[in-house]
């Protein structure tokens, strides 16, 4: 069997390169997958492994993050990545927080999602702090996987099915079928590229025209007391006004405006709490949004102080124990959560530009096997 020759190439080894892989796979397709580096450690493992579907953008996002939320569900018992919790609590801090949660209820996406007004769901979730609070919505739509386990144990179970993984090869330049690398060439019927934060190799020469950027985050894992327990996935006001399925409702205005006031340091920011748990008990918090062409390689103390201070108006914390800190990259810049381009028959590039990818990279493989 020629191991130059292929069905499919896929060229990077995040998690959208990992789905368009299955999706050839599933489709009886000869997959190999292309990766300059010699394991995936970008965006695809520095975030929450939170499929989030709840509050994604009407439309695409949200028909996407809920077609991967199955698949992620179907595949992961074969893959051997354990779900760490389902489910999410969005806490209303505020009242007008409240007014955008019963908005949403009302729409299509908020189907099978629980609103509570006042207090008494507190005693469901007792980790949370509940008093004072103007109320909070649970979904049951979400799951959580530990991303920096699942995306190397999905590449293993690729590679284990017959996928070929050829790491340590930067991609230089796409001549037809023909996939040229540093050290040697491969041809396939079909080429898809999934350049991650990789916007100025060959992803540049196949996006001429689109003026991406990256956006800069920042993201801690923290010991809580012993004993505490989430069991579900948690944001509050300030994701209310980020997630463009809050955001777009016309309740959102009047949060913002008081979000304003109150927080605008954070706003300022780009910070929204989100807040999983690992099977260690540790929480994953963040985040933060800093765009730019080239992202400081830098974190701020500053910043990382305010997702904590969120973090503990929510989370029932007696202390709080940092144990890592880091910074992540995602595209962005395109006006719409994903883009799909095709500059030639054979030839498709898809590209998260929200930092939605565990959320949606599965749906969007689907769309491109489906449209090609």
């Amino acid at each position: 069997m020629n191991d130059k020759r292929f069905d499919l190439i896929v060229v990077g080894s995040g998690i959208a390169g990992l789905a368009h892989a299955w999706m050839g796979l599933r489709r009886g397709l000869r997959v190999a997958l292309i990766e300059r580096d010699h394991r995936c450690v970008g965006a695809s493992i520095r975030n929450f492994g939170f499929v989030t579907v709840t509050g994604q953008r009407a439309g695409d996002t949200w028909r996407r993050a809920r077609r991967s939320r199955d698949l992620w569900a179907e595949l992961a018992p074969q893959a051997g990545i354990p779900i760490v919790h389902q489910g999410l609590w969005v806490v209303a801090q505020r009242a007008r927080a409240l007014d955008v949660l019963a908005e949403f209820v009302g729409t299509e996406m908020g189907e099978r999602c629980e609103l509570h007004r006042g207090q008494a769901w507190g005693a469901r979730m007792p980790s949370l702090k509940s008093d004072g609070v103007a109320g909070a919505l649970y979904s049951p739509h979400e799951l959580r996987v530990e991303s920096r386990e699942a995306i190397p144990a999905l590449a293993r179970w690729l590679q284990a099915q017959g996928v070929r993984f050829i790491w340590g090869q930067e991609v230089l330049g796409i001549e037809g079928s023909t996939v040229h690398g540093a050290q040697g060439q491969w041809t396939a019927e079909r080429i898809v590229v999934c350049p991650g934060t990789e916007l100025n190799g060959v992803a540049r020469r196949l996006l001429p025209d689109h003026a991406l950027r990256l956006t800069r985050l920042q993201m801690l894992r923290v010991r809580p007391s012993a004993g505490l327990r989430l069991g579900a996935a948690v944001m509050s006001d300030l994701s209310l006004v980020r997630y463009h399925g809050y955001a777009d409702l016309a309740s959102s205005a009047p949060l913002l405006e008081q979000l304003r006031a109150e927080c605008g340091p954070s706003l300022d920011d780009g910070i929204h709490l989100i807040a999983v748990q690992s099977a260690d008990g540790t929480l994953v918090v963040g985040d933060s949004h800093h765009p730019h062409a080239t992202p400081e390689p830098f974190a701020s103390e500053a910043v990382d102080e305010r997702i904590l201070g969120h973090l503990h108006e929510v989370v029932g914390l007696d202390r709080c124990e940092v144990v890592e800190r880091w910074t992540g990259v995602y595209p962005t810049g395109h006006g719409a959560d994903a883009l799909i381009h095709a500059p030639a028959d054979h030839l498709r590039l898809a590209l998260v530009t929200s930092g939605t990818g565990a959320s949606t990279a599965f749906g969007i493989a689907e769309d491109v096997f489906a449209g090609w």
